[in-house]
Formats: C-alpha cells, structure tokens, sequence
C-alpha cells in the first residue's frame, strides 16, 4: 500500500503560501484607482515582488512570539507593582522622566500603528502590505504595555492623570505630535522613510537602548521590562524600513534624489525631537548609564555611519544637518534642561538644579564645554534659589515654525550664539531655529505655515475654556492655560524641592525600610 507523504514547507514556501500567495490582480477596477496614492510621490516601482521582507514571518508563528513576550512582560510588571517596586527606584526625580516619557513618547507609538495600517492599505505588493500590517500591531501593543507598566505610578505621583489630553496640548508636546502629523500626512512612501528610518533608526534607537538601561540602573523594572520587550520589535522595525528603502532605491534611478531628499528631511526632524530624550538622559536619571554624547557618539555616530556606508552604494549621501548634529551633541541636553527649568511652571513634571555631585559628572562627561558654559549658568540658578528668588519665565518663547521648539539652539560655531533663520511666505515672515528647519519649510511652505504653533494660539485666546472671560480684571492667562491643559497648579508643576511628590516618597520609602 503506498503512503501519501506531506512535504514539510520550507520557511520561504510556508511564507510565500500565507502572504504572497494571498495577493490577487484586480480586473473590474483599475489598479490606479485602487491604489491611487501610488502616483502621489513620484516613486516608481517595477516589480512589487522583489521586495524581501527579511524575517519572513507568518501571522500565525507572529501571534507565537508576540504572546511569550507578553506573558513575561506581564509576570514582570505584576510582581514590581505588587511589591511597591516603585519606592525602589533612586528617588522621586526619576519619576518626572516617565511622565515625560508617557506624554510624549507612548501617543507616538499609537500614531505609529494608524499610520502602518493606512500605508499598508496603499501598497500594490503583498510583502509591504503584510510587513506593515504585522507593525501596525507591534505599535499598538507598544502604546499598551507602555501605558499599562506606568499606569501603577497614576496611584502615587502627580502629573500622569492627564497625558493624553495634554499630550494635544500642552506646549512642549507639540514638538513630538507635529513629527507624527508630519509623517502621517505624507505619501506611503515617504511615512516609510520617516517612520523606518526617523523614527525607528534615529529617534528610538536612541530612546529604548540607552534610556530604558537607565530605567533599569534606577531600579525600574516595570519601565526596563516594556523597553526591552519592545526593542526586539524596533530591530525588526529599523531592518523594515532600512529593508524598504532600498526596495526602492533599487526599482528605479529616478527615486534617489526623492529619496535623498527624504532622508535630509526626516533626519532632521527626528534629531530635534531627540533634544527632549538627551535632557531625559544627562538631567532627569538620577543615576545615569550613560552621557547624551557618549549615546549619540555610540548610537548615531558609529551605527550611523555604518548605515550611510550601506546605502552609499545606492547614491544615498549622509543627510544634511549631520554634521551640526555631531557639533550639537556636546551642548544639546544642558540648553534643552535650562529651558525646561525656566518654564517648570508650565509643565506637567518638575525640574530642579542639579547637584553639585551631578555637574561634576556631567563636567568629566563635557570636559570642553559644561564647566566653561553652563556650571556658572546652574551655580547662579542655586544661588538665586537659596536666597527665595526661584526663577520661573513667565514670557512665551519664540517658536520654530518647523519642529515647534523654543528658539534656544545656538550656532553649531559659537555656543553664546542663538540661531535665528527666518522666510517670507505669501508675505508672512516665519522664524526658524536652524539651517534644517528652514530648509524643510522652504521646500513645503504652504504644509508648514499652517502649523499649529502653542505660542501662537495662547496670544490668540484659544487656550482657554469656555467659560473664561479675559476681561475681567482679575484675569490670569497662565493660570487659565494651565486648567486648558488640565495641570493643578502647585502639584504637577514647579521645582522638585518642593513637590508633593518628593515629600511622599521620602515618607514612604521610610516606612518601607523601617520595622
């Protein structure tokens, strides 16, 4: 009697059979009107089948791996919280970088999943479509265990209760939102650029490495169990997007310069949302694993470079800003921290002046640039707040029309410099914080003139409630922008030194580590 036998499929064949082989031609549309974003860009693309998804993985072996992670992740986060693992972390100043963190960082991972599932809606090709599916799904389960492993700290501390009304409204969190608008209202081709080379190789690789080794050095097991669960993800993600860029460099000659001129764009933009991860690094860990140079030297620097090696063969060049990036690393934390502590009144975490013990790790860390510049600037700050004078900037900044931060970046040449570009458009002038934002403005003026500026919109009374009248004589503008962004004054906001927050650990850990 002769025995059937089943071939077992090979990784490929099982791959092929449960993507490719799903795809169909559509005969009663035209592919044009079923893809019409295709066209939008510019971007040719010849034979869809060429593009090689690196890890091949199915649905099914995707929901495997996806669900041993979680059950971990899990076990971790349960035992730190019930255990009061948060009276274990080096002190309260900690906590301030995870309601940063939420605010500005987790919303960007649910944007990241509504932009894969619409760009994979638009792709011809089967291989992009199930790639971007599988990372639509990785970006909301981000967002999930982000908010999940900091919701235990809501129970204790200040300033988490709000983050995602603030995160559409408080002003320094437009910085990281109009990165993601950006993106979302590109092409698909360009949201692939952004988001797997921006986001995925420049922004987060510098977040989830170095930041979440921090988590773990202060004792946050809660936070260092979601970043390295997630970080085997963004590895896929960066050889994704990477893989996707030269899918198509590789199509046709006349995607380059679209494609260069992408990557210039998209640098840029993901580097200036990076000031708020380099104070994170150097000012808001009370024990750091690493300075913000020294990341940016091992993170950008040297896989970087390697990066831009690969796709020199292609004719990609290293995107312009890059080498005043280089230049900006060795002041970029402490101008962006002096800000932050000028308008803590403003912001829903607190700031401090660092320790003297503090600046001479960061004076060993920036032995050309921190004792020369900015020691004299925080000695005054602590003298001045000995005295009962704590500074607080009650002016509102000029902003970049482009990357929306406060006008506070210096020359890449002279560090007692501000820059200051600016452009006329239909007869407005528009300022500008470097070279790069100037440039991305320039080439797509009537996207950007159009941004939704805090600055702006508070001088123009539409950052109040309903219910404000500005007449009154008894108006507050600051106070009736701080109930707008739902802050409770004196608790969320202002100096450490003084926090609610601060005075309730201190108890606690106390009776923690007494009989």
């Amino acid at each position: 009697m002769d025995m059937i036998v089943k071939k077992k499929l090979s990784l490929k064949e099982r791959y092929n059979l449960m993507t490719r082989d799903l795809d169909w031609t559509p005969t009663y549309q035209k592919p044009e009107d079923v893809f019409p974003y295709l066209q939008y860009e510019g971007i040719k693309i010849h034979d869809w089948s060429k593009f090689e998804d690196p890890f091949r993985m199915t649905m099914d072996a995707y929901w495997k791996y996806q669900a041993e992670k979680e059950r971990k992740l899990y076990a971790i986060i349960d035992a730190f919280n019930q255990n009061n693992g948060h009276l274990g972390v080096t002190d309260a100043r900690y906590i301030n970088s995870l309601k940063l963190f939420l605010t500005g960082v987790s919303p960007l991972e649910y944007m990241a999943h509504r932009g894969f599932a619409h760009v994979g809606r638009q792709f011809a090709g089967a291989g992009p479509r199930v790639a971007c599916q599988m990372q639509a799904v990785d970006e909301i389960r981000h967002f999930q265990t982000q908010v999940h492993s900091l919701s235990n700290y809501n129970k204790h501390y200040n300033g988490f209760q709000n983050w995602r009304h603030q995160h559409d409204r408080v002003w320094y969190l437009s910085v990281p939102k109009s990165f993601f608008d950006d993106a979302v209202s590109a092409g698909p081709f360009e949201f692939m650029v952004a988001i797997g080379f921006a986001f995925e190789y420049v922004l987060t690789n510098l977040l989830f490495v170095p930041f979440i080794s921090g988590a773990a050095y202060n004792g946050d097991m809660g936070a260092m169990a979601f970043g390295f669960s997630a970080q085997s993800d963004e590895s896929r993600h960066m050889t994704l997007g990477l893989e996707m860029i030269k899918f198509i460099l590789e199509q046709d000659p006349d995607n380059l310069p679209i494609v260069q001129k992408w990557m210039d764009k998209w640098f840029w933009r993901g580097y200036r949302v990076l000031t708020l991860v380099a104070m994170m690094m150097d000012y808001m860990l009370p024990k750091r694993v690493m300075s913000w140079k020294e990341a940016w030297e091992v993170y950008a620097e040297q896989n970087g470079g390697a990066l831009f090696n690969d796709l020199a063969r292609y004719g990609i060049k290293v995107p312009k800003g890059w080498e005043q990036a280089c230049k900006d690393k060795d002041h970029l934390s402490h101008q962006a921290w002096n800000v932050f502590y000028n308008y803590g009144a403003a912001a829903p975490f607190h700031t401090w002046v660092p320790s003297k013990e503090d600046m001479d790790w960061l004076s060993a860390k920036y032995p050309d640039t921190f004792d020369k510049y900015y020691r004299p600037l925080w000695e005054h700050y602590t003298e001045e707040q000995k005295a009962g004078r704590r500074f607080y900037n009650t002016t509102l900044p000029m902003l970049c029309q482009t990357c929306q931060i406060p006008m506070f970046f210096t020359e890449p040449d002279d560090p007692t410099k501000v820059a200051y570009r600016e452009s006329t458009y239909h007869g407005m002038k528009y300022h500008f914080c470097s070279d790069g934002c100037k440039t991305i403005f320039d080439d797509e003026p009537e996207k950007y003139s159009q941004s939704w500026l805090p600055v702006h919109q508070i001088y123009q009374g539409n950052c109040f409630e309903p219910d404000v009248d500005p007449t009154k004589p008894d108006f507050n503008p600051l106070a009736e922008v701080l109930r707008w962004y739902r802050m409770e004054n004196g608790r969320d906001n202002m100096d450490y030194a003084d926090s609610e927050d601060k005075k309730n650990f201190e108890a606690w850990r106390e009776m923690a580590t007494k009989n």
